[in-house]
């Protein structure tokens, strides 16, 4: 993967968008529904696109409200929908629009007062506690933000009422009826004017923010860091969570330093990521560097993307922690430090999640389940408390509460953040110290992820592949000991292949965008063994897939 000259650096000027522009072709641009590109289509995170690529546009988001609206009623949910938005260029003018929508479809809807932000974990949790003990007339949410895409970037995402990312099912209906809106030319959509929408009965303006912080203590132990008084940082990469951190303070009497309070939708006090681009991943080195930059000034320092649903974790002992060395070190320490959790519970993790996560709960004698890619995999057990954990290797993760009833079925990155402050201040050793101590017992793991080159043809082969599919016996020198396209904790098709030996394993999957495929890889041996891994993981994906044919 080819580094740009100007990853880790501040980003120029000339890089940065025009908010200006970008909300006038969000209201002007008109979708060219002969371009596959331009229609509705939602992923693992929902719908996402760019109005300088005609996808993400007015049209767009008047459809897929409709969609929602008309989804709703056909399963009959019929309380309050929680609407949250990021500090992205056009999640404000997505919001209007799809409050517009709703108003006029007499969905009663709750946004945060005075056209604040809410991170998704926000929403999520605001379902689950609304609809705690109700049967009937129950509450859904939508979160408008692309997470950690680039500015000109938009995104929208449904939660159901079971306050997680919605499943293929759902999603796929709101896909098809939102396109047919779209090539109807949106003319069966209902719809008022935004002062009417604002003013209308089922508009409710309310704080969402001081609910979820005064419930913090019931998912992370904030009296234990209070009275550790430990110097903590965060940086909320100018996100929904930028206004949360002063009211934690306040509530739980911290002085964690908000080291970067800016809002700024040009997002012009990132560092660029490795490729050049601006995006707020909190997981990246390149995107992180201002904060790694303070490693040593702060016991912990944190950060999360925009939406606030993903963790990046940075320590004086091993600077911005690698997601899959923090997910290891903290299911470690939340199996021995939560009593409550029921005994049962599993711990999740996705197929492309490190290994070692395997090593530390299976030390712990606990049940794993390893699930697909995508958070909404976790969503049933967190529900009904069968999941204690979940966590995926994009920095992404949850937790139950301490009573071991359910917190979010969301990513949370506040309370991942929070965490690594209970751990050092429980265990006197921050969480790269702890993770240090786990290669020390278990070897040390070398991950990586690369893209390699696939047709759509060999990209729709791979998604379906068999294991009868690979022929070979031996990965990097070792006996093969399981070729899965079906997850082992719920038997889900993973969308591509995995192939595991004793010391290592690789997994291939199709990239949805882009033509090619992803091969996530890691080895218990060297870098050397890695390499070996990702070459025959190369050659073993390319002959069971054969040669792409051409029309």
């Amino acid at each position: 993967m080819a580094i740009s000259p100007l990853a880790g650096k501040p980003a120029p000027k000339e890089m940065l968008i025009d908010p200006v522009r970008l909300e006038r072709e969000y209201f002007e641009r008109k979708p060219d529904l002969d371009d596959p590109g331009q229609l509705v289509s939602f992923g693992t995170s929902g719908h996402r696109g760019s109005p300088l690529r005609g996808s993400f546009t007015e049209a767009h988001i008047i459809a897929i409200t409709q969609a929602i609206c008309d989804y709703r009623r056909a399963q009959g949910t019929d309380g309050p929908l929680y609407m949250g938005k990021d500090t992205h260029a056009v999640s404000g003018p997505a919001q209007r629009t799809a409050l517009e929508v709703l108003a006029a479809n007499g969905v009663q809807t709750i946004i945060q007062r005075d056209d604040g932000f809410t991170p998704t974990p926000v929403i999520s949790r605001a379902i689950l506690v609304y609809n705690r003990a109700r049967a009937e007339h129950l509450a859904d949410g939508i979160v408008i933000t692309p997470s950690h895409n680039p500015p000109e970037d938009g995104g929208f995402k449904y939660n159901p009422t079971n306050g997680g990312p919605a499943d293929t099912d759902v999603t796929q209906w709101v896909e098809n009826r939102a396109n047919e809106l779209l090539r109807n030319g949106n003319t069966g959509v209902k719809r008022v004017g935004f002062t009417t929408a604002l003013n209308a009965d089922t508009t409710h303006q309310e704080d969402f923010v001081l609910p979820y912080v005064n419930d913090l203590r019931n998912v992370v132990d904030m009296e234990a860091i209070r009275a550790a008084n430990l110097e903590l940082a965060v940086d909320p990469l100018g996100g929904a969570a930028v206004h949360y951190w002063e009211p934690i303070n306040t509530v739980y009497k911290l002085q964690i330093a908000v080291v970067n309070p800016k809002v700024d939708p040009t997002f012009s006090f990132m560092t660029v990521d490795h490729d050049g681009e601006i995006r707020m991943d909190c997981s990246s080195p390149y995107a992180m560097a201002r904060l790694v930059g303070l490693k040593d000034r702060y016991q912990v320092a944190f950060a999360n993307d925009t939406d606030a649903d993903r963790h990046g974790i940075v320590t004086p002992s091993a600077g911005l922690m690698n997601p899959n060395h923090y997910l290891s070190v903290a299911i470690l320490y939340l199996l021995a430090h939560r009593p409550h959790w029921p005994a049962q519970a599993a711990i999740g993790k996705t197929v492309v999640s490190s290994s070692m996560i395997d090593r530390v709960v299976r030390k712990l004698g606990r049940r794993l389940s390893e699930v697909p890619v995508g958070f909404k995999w976790f969503v049933p057990g967190f529900f009904d408390g069968s999941c204690c954990f979940g966590g995926e290797e994009s920095a992404g993760a949850s937790f139950l509460r301490h009573d071991g009833s359910v917190w979010t079925t969301d990513k949370d990155g506040p309370i991942m953040d929070l965490l690594a402050a209970e751990i050092t201040t429980r265990t006197g050793k921050d969480p790269g110290e702890h993770y240090r101590a786990l290669t020390a017992e278990f070897g040390t793991a070398y991950y990586t992820r690369i893209d390699a080159p696939a047709t759509a043809e060999q990209k729709a082969r791979l998604e379906k592949l068999s294991p009868e599919a690979v022929k070979e016996a031996n990965l990097a020198g070792e006996p093969i000991t399981a070729k899965l396209t079906h997850a082992p904790g719920n038997d889900a098709p993973i969308g591509g292949l995995k192939v595991v030996a004793h010391s290592g394993w690789f997994a291939a999957r199709p990239s949805g965008t882009e033509a090619v495929y992803k091969i996530y890889a890691e080895s218990f041996k060297d870098e050397a063994h890695l390499d070996a891994i990702v070459h025959e993981a190369q050659e073993m994906v390319n002959s069971a897939l054969g040669p792409a044919t051409y029309s």
